[in-house]
């Protein structure tokens, strides 16, 4: 069973951009919720919540074409 470099190497792309995003949309999301008496404050928790969306997608976009990779369906 031979992997297929290609794949593999596009879903560690995947993760790659995945991961910084792991971290600016929880932070994102603190940061909205200590400034309560900004007027910005639902806009910077909107833009977290879609960060940390984006994140998961990317993240179980990136496993799925891992495993495609290793597994040759």
């Amino acid at each position: 069973m031979a992997t297929n470099k290609d794949l593999l190497s596009k879903g560690i792309k995947y993760l790659s951009g995945a991961l910084p995003l792991l971290f600016i949309g929880p932070s994102l999301i603190h940061n909205a919720f200590i400034n309560k008496q900004n007027n910005w404050h639902y806009l910077v928790l909107s833009i977290g919540i879609i960060v940390c969306a984006v994140a998961i997608y990317l993240m179980i976009l990136g496993l799925k074409t891992m495993m495609r990779s290793l597994f040759n369906d």
